[in-house]
């Protein structure tokens, strides 16, 4: 029996004792302990994301360390007093913070990967001891230096540094990827962009111009190296800055090139023309007849009736292009069967996605012949009824410039480790032959005729440059009727330069412009011009009216005149400042100077005899 007790004795010391040190540490930590360090957890290893760069080199996308604010609820005394000071530092909603606050009672999340602005701001208040149990911690985020001008390329990552849009999102696992190592920092592969950030500045430029001026729903400008596919610059207005996705509208994070669907206009008359061409059904040489409009009757009585802009009368294949004539195009497309059109169609492109690296491409809307109205063929042939997205289009341009092969675009250029080694070059890429070189050279040369005096494109016109170009004004749906609207539009334009060994690619399309103008043929095309003559200085493309001047490389310089007055006062025209210091050299004469540069004028004339206490007056300019 004593040992039972004293068994029981001992049991009941050690559960005292345990029962203790668990209430002390309790108390130790909830109410002597300063504010234990807390920070984000995860695996042993970090990630540190690689950088989207242009093809240059420049950084588009880079990791960087960004604080987030937290908060250990036990050691914040006054919590409404707190919850105000930091909403105004953070630009938060106090009563929603207080909120926080109050339903929590440990360690929390207050909000994370804050601007450097406001780390100064929390970072000065911490070490004021202004709000205590708040605390900064370090997490890896992701910084957009270009801002809105690349971010439909780029996209954005989420808090956890997961891409979620643009390149970021296609290339999450190259850019971030994941651990085969024991390294205790894993590092991201770089991703080169074919865009070159000054081609992207001019078009962004040039968009927003548009975007605001016509007051447009949407502006899209893009520019293609035509003997690559690569592209150059990919803008769409409106965009937004990927440092703060999160205030942006999904209408402004909306990477419209490759989601938005659309029916192109008379600029797709370059595809129709050149499919029934290389059908059989026409030729450069065919020619239509256009009364200012195009009709047909079927032999079930269906009457199909297409108006023109104009009344052009007899027309080539060329005369379509150069004046956008539609009952010519509409006539033109029954020259060929719908089966073989829709299957040449498709073998431009159209109806189906281009592959980028980006995600919700959209394939537009082509319907199979079988669903095909009598109207269908010829509407189609002038750009109605089809619906493409703008990759598409500049895509298909491709045909054109490589002798009838259709080129894969690309947005990326190369793939290098972290060590600088190549992993991938994304080069030159072929689909398929498409049309004969030589209907795809007619057709830059008809364009071409598009830029002359009297054509629909005159407007991008530019001394010196041959270039092909094709405008385009299509009518959109009305929701509320399902008709065509008379007072919506989307105007377009797509050029090619130089002609005879294409270049440049560019297509810009501006949705819905507000006013008086929506022709393309005159909103469009003066900014294809400007943004042409910015491409040709910057990428040196040769024109006709260049001075070639072959030299040595070797410059010699001629000796100053020397002036050396005599008598008489000789003809100073010409000479500098510095050619004139002997003549104010000269004793008891006054030179007087007005303006800088070389003489133009002199008071008294060349001859005059020269004497003691004269005046000498020079103008220079």
């Amino acid at each position: 029996m004593p040992a039972r007790i004293n068994r029981f004795a001992i049991f009941s010391i050690f559960t005292s004792i345990f029962v203790l040190l668990i209430i002390w540490k309790y108390v130790d930590i909830m109410l002597i302990s300063p504010t234990p360090n807390f920070r984000v957890t995860g695996p042993a290893q970090i990630i540190e994301r690689g950088p989207i760069l242009d093809r240059n080199g420049r950084i588009l996308a880079i990791q960087t360390q960004m604080d987030s604010v937290t908060a250990w609820m036990p050691n914040v005394t006054e919590k409404e007093k707190a919850s105000g000071i930091i909403a105004e530092a953070l630009n938060m909603n106090s009563d929603l913070l207080l909120e926080k606050f109050e339903n929590n009672s440990g360690f929390i999340y207050i909000k994370r990967k804050i601007s450097p602005t406001e780390s100064t701001r929390i970072r000065n208040l911490i070490n004021e001891s202004i709000i205590p149990g708040i605390s900064l911690e370090p997490e890896y985020g992701r910084n957009y230096p270009e801002q809105n001008l690349t971010s439909h390329l780029t996209g954005f990552t989420g808090i956890d540094n997961t891409g979620l849009d643009g390149i970021e999102l296609t290339y999450n696992d190259i850019l971030a990827p994941k651990p085969d190592t024991d390294d205790e920092i894993i590092y991201g592969n770089q991703i080169f962009l074919t865009i070159d950030l000054n081609i992207q500045y001019f078009s962004r430029k040039l968009a927003e111009k548009a975007y605001n001026e016509y007051d447009a729903d949407s502006v899209m400008v893009l520019v293609m190296d035509a003997k690559n596919g690569d592209f150059l610059s990919w803008v769409s207005m409106p965009d937004y800055d990927p440092n703060t996705f999160g205030l942006a509208s999904s209408r402004e994070k909306n990477n419209l090139p490759v989601t938005y669907a659309y029916e192109p206009g008379s600029v797709f008359k370059i595809f129709s023309l050149s499919a029934e061409m290389e059908i059989g059904g026409i030729s450069p040489n065919s020619h239509f007849y256009c009364d200012g409009f195009y009709e047909h009757q079927f032999p079930n009585d269906e009457t199909v009736k297409i108006n023109c802009l104009g009344v052009h009368g007899d027309v080539s294949v060329q005369d379509i292009i150069k004046y956008s004539c539609n009952s010519g195009a509409a006539y033109a497309s029954d020259t060929v069967s719908k089966k073989d059109f829709y299957n040449k169609l498709n073998s431009f492109g159209f109806n189906s996605r281009t592959g980028l690296a980006f995600t919700g491409e959209t394939v537009g809307i082509l319907k199979k012949p079988e669903d095909w109205s009598g109207r269908s063929k010829p509407t189609i042939a002038i750009g109605q009824e089809i619906s493409v997205s703008a990759v598409q289009m500049i895509t298909a341009a491709t045909i054109l410039t490589n002798q009838g092969t259709l080129l894969q675009p690309h947005i990326i250029d190369k793939i290098v480790s972290p060590e600088g080694k190549l992993i991938k070059n994304f080069m030159r890429e072929p689909v398929r032959h498409v049309i004969k070189p030589e209907i795809a050279k007619a057709m830059l040369l008809m364009m071409e005729t598009a830029t002359e005096s009297g054509g629909t494109a005159r407007r991008t016109a530019i001394e010196g440059l041959r270039i092909s170009a094709k405008t385009g004004t299509a009518q959109k749906i009305d929701p509320n009727t399902g008709k065509y609207s008379t007072s919506s539009f989307v105007a377009s334009t797509l050029a090619i330069f130089p002609t005879d060994d294409p270049e440049v690619i560019i297509y810009i399309v501006i949705d819905t412009p507000k006013g008086d103008e929506f022709y393309g043929g005159r909103i469009v095309t003066p900014i294809i011009k400007e943004l042409t003559e910015e491409l040709v200085r910057y990428l040196d493309i040769k024109m006709k009216s260049d001075t070639v001047i072959n030299h040595s490389g070797i410059i010699k310089l001629s000796e100053s005149k020397k002036l050396e007055p005599g008598e008489y006062l000789p003809d100073l025209t010409g000479l500098s400042k510095r050619e004139i210091l002997p003549l104010i050299a000269l004793p008891e004469i006054s030179v007087t100077i007005d303006g800088e540069g070389w003489v133009v004028n002199q008071n008294p004339e060349p001859g005059t005899q020269i004497v003691k206490g004269m005046t000498i007056h020079l103008e220079l300019e």
